[in-house]
Formats: structure tokens, sequence, C-alpha cells
């Protein structure tokens, strides 16, 4: 077929998702052929020996974007050969990083687990049987079933990190009844998500990059920030239309290469700047007044902060800006130790933005300090006085660009509550309280009867990993854990059985996230098991299609749900019937055929258009978009169905009747359905108590937090108060990723291993020459609880006082032969009187295998497991774990070796004694143990959120 077909063909089908040229250039196959595209092959060059492929298209899995995939299935054996971008994917538009296509070395790595194993020897001494999936499948189902007719299902947990899905875990929790939902989160994210709900409701940004005049970044967006793919097209895209790029980041990251401004501060002061900017857009009078007057719960504030103040917003915003007085330029410059000029510039920039400031935090210092949510208040502070909120080339919330369909007959909401995961002493925390689980378990506060880690490694991943392995080993504590999984890790290898899960290519999802100002829900699905369906060749189960036994989880949780509860007396079997086949066990093309016909506005009428049924539009391009140019949601007009039944209160709020056994939504409160304005309109609003923008926040002050209701600065625990460096006291700064490597889901890719394999301390010229070492230099670091040994990197990409070790990498494992060897060291672990020691045995090296480049390997370093030496250090208010670290740092001991880490976790449970009485465990308006309008998983019904 030559260009001239090519162009003409899509020339007919204008409309078809994929169907673009650029120029005289053809970038991928046209859609209507991705069932038979010929290619010569490549390992037969420069032989001419074609090969037919059918393109399936499915999602990457290897961190939140779900950026799209192509992949190239042989079709005379099915197997995978290559994958690529989608180019019908809305949010990544074709394009991918580097984790994208080696999910191919994901699925072909010769060391991934392909059968259910199970322990038959101690917990973590590495002998295990294998095992058949019956067997697996009925020993945990009857422990379920027992737990759940003795009344414990709290002793059912299920603990995950990215989910990569969204609303199937729900299902099948819900249908148990237990409210067992443990995720990641605090790990993460959890400070950014408050200080950004505690506005709007909303828990994360969906910047609006590509038409930003001004963008703000508090991270290393563009390499390594959250959706940074389809982020990082937006944002250059941005820059290239004339914004400017503002980078806060005290380490120069890729995306500090690219700024037109880039701020050092000291760790923690973020807040403190912002502020400053904010006091600045106040007293020169450049906000957008009429959006403040309509949106902020002033008249709140007033009453509140200024009880005897008239009620006017011209008294508002004329008390707000002496409130905020005190934060000048100067205070700003002393708390981040940089020049009061790199400020001043910073705000001209913000204040020019004309509504077009397209700002993100995510992780970086709303992660890393003790009341670090208050950097991302902070900042939507800023966006709210410049008037760029839900604009565009503004910021929106995430909601407004986020889909999440259901299955068929949902299950009703639950009527417990776990105190494991969401304890009193949290209130207000974001997310689940995971971090603290095993402390919790040695405190004898409950016990689990089953533990399922989901494509999680909470020994690696969490900070006092040494607790989690104590905690794993003790049955007492953990009856049995299920460690659910495509790969080794260093927890499954303490894990009762090993269950073999699919790779991107494998498996069933649907997602949405909020990649631009669109919605869009993805589809990511298993690519040989359609192949072969589409030739003709019937399919059982994924089992069938994927290599081993290797499942895909949702056939797993229907086929174990439908095992817990085989006559269906327990009420949760019919949360797994067909909706086509009434008291028959679901399929998984029934269950998205259900969805895509009921569910997604719009997606009916383009299937017909193409001739096709739903499932077959989703199977064919692997994503539909829902909706486009989402701007100003807050503004949206109430439908008449929304209105019925529901009355303003005091406050203009409109509510509908609820009781104690209804359930509120994912987010915002239960009957509320907008907001009735002064001037009658009635619009949807925002997800607060108040449907406004909270500027004053009403569920802090009920929590016993008046004093953190407004938008404030929190002094870090890392302030430069609190680090003394003529004792050698630094500041550590653990988070940031290596761009191509994300936990422990790509250690098993060849490719990114080969791009990211060394792992050095950063650490300012200056502070080395002051501590005497250079560059390759062995130095201790101390922390707490312990201290690990790490090789020194020279550089000015740091500012002085500061030193930063990337905490994802130092993976390794303790037997030979096993457990990634692409990225893991050879580890022995000593324990006595309370003292973890881990010493490296042997770092990577080439070994061989059915993968020829195994012996091509030639990098040796894995990096150092620093995580394990951080003490649990919680937010008081959002639950975060605040992974910035004060440590002490001085050229390695006689008998230090490379990666030696060594903790002792009787200190650790000192420290979590210490932050756990930063507390202040309280109870809300009517008994709550917690504000309903916060996000919860598993949100279960009204009155279980009364104690």
């Amino acid at each position: 077929m030559t260009i001239e077909d090519v162009r003409s063909q899509q020339a007919a089908q204008p409309d078809l998702p994929g169907a673009r040229t650029h120029e005289n250039l053809h970038n991928f196959p046209h859609p209507d052929r991705w069932d038979s595209v010929v290619v010569n092959d490549a390992k037969a060059h420069p032989r001419k020996v074609p090969r037919e492929f059918m393109l399936v298209p499915t999602t990457c899995f290897n961190c939140e974007s779900a950026c799209g995939l192509l992949a190239y299935v042989d079709k005379e054996d099915l197997s995978i050969k290559k994958v690529e971008g989608n180019p019908a994917h809305p949010g990544s538009r074709g394009r991918n990083c580097a984790k994208g296509p080696a999910t191919i070395n994901q699925i072909n790595d010769p060391e991934r687990i392909l059968h259910p194993l199970k322990r038959v020897g101690a917990r973590g001494a590495g002998q295990w049987e294998q095992v058949s999936w019956d067997a697996a499948l009925d020993d945990i189902a009857g422990r379920i079933r027992t737990a759940i007719t003795e009344g414990r299902r709290n002793e059912v947990m299920y603990h995950v990190g990215r989910p990569g899905e969204d609303g199937f875990a729900e299902r099948f929790l819900m249908a148990w009844g237990v409210d067992g939902h443990n995720s990641h989160t605090n790990i993460c994210s959890s400070g950014a998500r408050f200080g950004q709900t505690l506005w709007g409701g909303f828990d994360r940004p969906s910047p609006d990059y590509a038409h930003a005049k001004v963008i703000l970044l508090l991270s290393s967006h563009l390499e390594t920030g959250h959706y940074f793919n389809p982020h990082a097209q937006r944002i250059m895209e941005g820059k290239l239309d004339g914004a400017k790029l503002i980078v806060v980041d005290p380490r120069m990251s890729n995306t500090a290469s690219h700024a037109d401004l880039w701020v050092a501060p000291w760790p923690g002061s973020e807040a403190a700047i912002l502020l400053s900017i904010a006091s600045y857009l106040l007293r020169t009078k450049q906000i957008d007044a009429a959006y403040l007057e309509r949106w902020f719960n002033w008249d709140v504030y007033l009453e509140n902060v200024h009880p005897d103040a008239p009620r006017d917003f011209a008294t508002f915003l004329e008390l707000l800006t002496e409130d905020y007085a005190r934060y000048t330029f100067e205070f700003a410059a002393g708390e981040a130790q940089i020049p009061v000029e790199r400020i001043e510039e910073m705000a001209r920039l913000v204040a020019q933005c004309d509504g077009r400031l397209s700002a993100h935090v995510w992780r970086s210092a709303a992660a890393g300090n003790y009341g670090g949510w208050a950097v991302s208040r902070a900042l939507w502070f800023v966006l709210a006085l410049t008037g760029s909120i839900g604009t565009k080339g503004g910021t929106s919330p995430n909601g407004w660009d986020k889909f999440i369909p259901h299955g068929p007959n949902m299950p009703p909401a639950i009527d417990s509550w776990n105190e494991l995961t969401w304890p009193a002493e949290y209130p207000m925390s974001t997310n689940e309280m995971s971090i603290l689980l095993p402390h919790f378990l040695k405190d004898g506060r409950g016990k689990l009867d089953v533990y399922f880690s989901r494509v999680y490694n909470p020994i690696w991943t969490n900070p006092d990993g040494f607790t989690w392995m104590e905690a794993l080993t003790d049955e007492s504590m953990v009856g049995l854990h299920v460690a659910l999984t495509p790969t080794w890790s260093e927890t499954a290898e303490f894990a009762d059985y090993v269950l073999p899960m699919g790779h991107s290519l494998e498996r069933h999802d649907t997602h949405s996230y909020e990649t631009h100002a669109g919605k869009w829900l993805g589809f990511r699905q298993p690519v040989a098991r359609v192949a072969a369906e589409k030739m003709g060749r019937p399919v059982a189960d994924t089992r069938e299609s994927n290599p081993g036994e290797v499942w895909e989880e949702n056939e797993y949780w229907f086929e174990l749900s439908w095992r817990i509860d085989p006559d269906g007396s327990l009420g949760i079997r019919k949360y797994f019937e067909s909706p086509y086949r009434p008291g028959e066990k679901v399929t998984v093309d029934e269950y998205y055929r259900w969805i895509f016909e009921n569910q997604v506005p719009g997606l009916p009428a383009k299937a017909e258009a193409l001739g096709m049924s739903p499932l077959q539009y989703m199977r064919k391009f692997g994503v539909v978009e829902v909706a486009s140019d989402i701007y100003r949601v807050d503004e949206r007009p109430l439908t008449d169905v929304e209105l019925d039944g529901a009355v303003p209160d005091d406050d203009g709020v409109l509510r509908k009747p609820v009781t104690l056994d209804s359930a509120p939504p994912l987010v915002g409160e239960a009957g509320a359905v907008g907001l009735e304005h002064a001037d009658g309109s009635r619009t949807f609003g925002w997800l607060t108590p108040s449907r406004k923008l909270e500027v004053y926040s009403t569920a802090m002050r009920d929590w016993g937090w008046a004093e953190y209701a407004t938008p404030t600065y929190i002094e870090s625990h890392v302030s430069r108060r609190q680090v003394e460096p003529d004792r050698g006291e630094f500041v550590l700064v653990p988070t940031f990723r290596l761009p191509t490597l994300i936990h422990t889901r790509s250690g098993n890719a060849k490719y990114l291993n080969e791009l990211s394999n060394t792992h050095p301390l950063w650490m300012n010229g200056r502070d080395a020459a002051r501590v005497g070492v250079r560059t390759g230099d062995l130095v201790r670091v101390s922390t707490r609880i312990g201290h690990f040994v790490v090789k020194v990197w020279a550089t000015e990409g740091i500012r002085p006082g500061v030193v930063a070790l990337s905490h994802h990498m130092g993976r390794w494992r303790l037997r030979d032969g096993e457990g990634s060897r692409w990225v893991t060291g050879l580890v022995d672990l000593d324990h006595a009187d309370g003292v973890w020691t881990m010493r490296q045995k042997q770092g990577v090296k080439a070994f061989s295998s059915a993968d020829k480049d195994s012996e091509r390997i030639y990098w040796d370093d894995p990096g150092v497991h620093q995580n394990l030496t951080f003490p649990v250090q919680p937010d008081p208010w959002s639950g975060a774990h605040c992974w910035l670290q004060k440590v002490t740092l001085e050229r390695a001991h006689p008998g230090d070796r490379y990666a030696d880490v060594v903790v002792d976790t009787t200190k650790s449970r000192e420290v979590y004694a210490e932050w756990l009485a930063k507390t202040r465990p309280a109870l809300g308006p009517d008994g709550q143990r917690r504000p309903e309008f916060l996000m919860r998983p598993v949100k279960p019904k009204r009155r279980a959120f009364r104690r």
C-alpha cells in the first residue's frame, strides 16, 4: 500500500480513532488494518521475511498514566513480538516513555512466576511447591468463608499498590462485607491529596498545561511526575506556545533544566514561598475578586477568624490581605534559604498568568515534610486568587476529568469500620494508614487471618521494612499471606501463596485518569486471548492464552468469590452472576459487555456508527473518549433529575433526604447535589460540606485543628532550624524517581535496568569538600533507627545542606538463582537482639537463562535499600509518611561495605510512639469518626462513620 493509498483511506474515515497522519508521514498502520499487518522480521535482516501480525490495543501497567499500547501479536503462534503506542488513546496519543515498550521484557522475563506456589517451610525460607489453582482457591476461600461466618470480617485485608483499575476491588470487598481495603497511598500522595481535598473535595489536580501561560511544578514532573508522559507532552506544548515554566525543587532535574525559573529551596519551605506569593497578589490586588466572591466560603472565614467584623466581601478581602501580610518575600526567603529576588521573580510571573496558571504538586514537598499537605493547600490558594481554577490553561480538579463506570448489580455499602486501616488517631487521614499496619499488629490492635498483597511490596517500598518482615513472619499476627504478583519481590518471599497474575498484556481492567481537560476510558486486555478469539479460537479463561498458568485478577476474583459462597447462602455469589444468564457465573466478556453497553455515555452510538457492539469497539481501539474540553464544571447547571427533591439549607447547599443507612458517595456528602447561589442560580459546585471552595475548613475546626483551618505554613521536621550542619547533619531527600523505574512492577524489565543502574548519593560539591569526600567515596548515612552505606556523587545539581538518594532502587534477594536477577543484589540477613544487618554478597551480574541478553548484563549496582533505615513518620493530619530524613553523614567506618544496612527495630518502635503522640484523636459532629465528604475507598454506610 502506498502513502497515497493510506491517505485516501484515512480521508474516507476521518472519524475513526487513531486515523491520523502528519504531512506525508504515516506513524501507525490505519486501524482498519490492525487485524492484519505485514512486517518484515527484523531478526532476519537483511533478508525480507514477512510476518503477519494482529495489532491489539491495551494499556501500560508500569505507572498510573495508563498510556495506550498496541501489541504486535504474531498470527502464526500468538506470540507477542513488540509493543508501541496506541494512536487512538486521547491521553498518550500514540507516544510512550521507555516503560511502555519495555512491557515486552516483563512478559518474556525468564524469571517470572508461571505457576501457583505454596510455601512448605518457614516463611522466608525459600521453600516452595507448585500447587494447582483449585487447591489454592479452595484453601483461601475456605479461610475467608470461616472468617465471615465467625464474624471476623475485618481480619481479611487486600493491600494494593497502584491499582491499575477503577472500581473492581470495591466490588468483591463490598460483596464480602469486608472493610479490608488497604493501599500504598500514605507513602505516596496523601499529603498533596489532603491539602487539595480541604479546598474542594477532589484530591488531585488536572492541569491544562497545553493552554497555560504559566506552568508551576513542585517536582521533577517532566521525567518522573504523576502521569508524566501525557503531562510531559502537554507541558512541552505549552512551552512551545510561549508558557513560562517555573520549577521548585532542591535538585536539578531534567524538568528544572527546561525551566525559565528554577528555585531550589530548603526542603519544607515551599508553603512559605507560595503564601508569600498569595500575599503579594492580595496586597497588589492582582486577584480575580469576582471569582473569590462567588466561590470562597468567605462568610465562614469571617465568622470564625473575625467574628466581630462586618459580614461583607469587601471586609473579607481587607482582612484576608492583613492576615497574610506576615508572609513577606523576606520571610519566605529566610525559610527557603534562597535570595529574595528569586521569590519576587516567581511572584511576578505568577501574577501575569491571566487566569492560566497550570500547577502540580503530588509527592515532592507534600510527601516529604511534617505538615507537607500545607504545600498543596497553599498552591490551590494561589490558583484561586489568580482565577485559574477550572479555566482553559488553568488547573482543574481530577474528578472533572476522570470517569469510573461500575459493573452490574453493585453490592451495597458495607456497615463495618476497620480500625487497623482507619484508626481513631487519624480521623482526617486521606487514605489508609498502611505504614502503621505492622506496628498496630504488634500493639495487639487486631490480627489478620487472610492478607493479600496485590502487586505490592511493602517490605521494600515502605519505610521500616524490617518491622514489616517481623510482622509477616509471625503467624499469630498474619495467618495467611497471599501474594498476587507477576514477579518475585522481597515481600513475596514472606508469603504462604505466590499466585502469578498477568502483566498489562495479559489481563482486563478499565481505568481513567486526568491527563488533560477531557475524559477517556481505557481498556486493558489480554492481547493473545483477544487475537485468538478474533481468529476463531475460543478461550475459556485467560490462563489458556497466557504463559504457564498465569491468570488475570478479575477472573481470579470471580472464581474466589464463587467458592467463598458456593451455594449463595452468604449472599455473596449473586454479585458475581451473569447479567445475561441468571444464576450462572459471570464471564469477563459479560462483565465488560454490560459496562460498555450501560455505563459509558456515547459509546454505544460510536460503536453503532462503525457497525460494532460496544465491547467490539473497546476491543478494537482499547479506549473511548467520553468528553473533551472540560472546564468550569463547578458552574454546570443542575439537571431536573438532580434537583428533584433537593431543598436548599441555610447556606444554600441543595440536599436530598438521607438516613444513617445511606451510602455516601466516593467524595462529598450524602444527599448534597449542588449549590443555590445568591443570584438564584443552581450549579454543581464543589464536593465540600459548603459546596464551595473552603478557604476556611470547618472540618479542620470540627476535628480539633482550628489553628490550621486556613491556608498556612507548618514548619517541617527538617526545617533549617532542625538541622545542624556543624554536626554533620543534612536533609536526606529520597522522594524522586529514576525516570525509567517505578517500584516493583518494572524491576524485571531489562531495557529499563540497562538505562537506570547506578545509585549514588547526590551531594553538593562544597558539602563534599567539608566532609572530606569525593565522587565514588563511601559514606555512612545515619538515621534515627540505623544507617546505610552508599557512594557519593559530588555535584552542583543539588543545593547545599541537602543530599538526595532515590528510593526506587536497592532491590535485593535472599537466595541465588531466584528473584529478578536483572536488578537485585544477593544479600545476607542477620537478626539479633532487635538489630537487623543486611550485607550485600553480590551485586547484579550476568546469568544464564532462556534470554541470551541475561548473559550480556554489564551493570553491577543494584543500589542501596535506604527505606529500611527510615522510621515511620506519619503526618498527624493527612496521615502521609514524611519521607525526608534528618541524617548524619560521615566517612565510612572501618569495616563498612557498600550497601550495608543496619536497623534497630526497637528504636523504630520508639519513633512510632513519638509520632503517634503528635496526633489529636477526636470525634466530629454527631460522634463521627471521620468527615463524610473526604474520599475513602470502599466507603461504608453513614452509620459506620459513627462510633
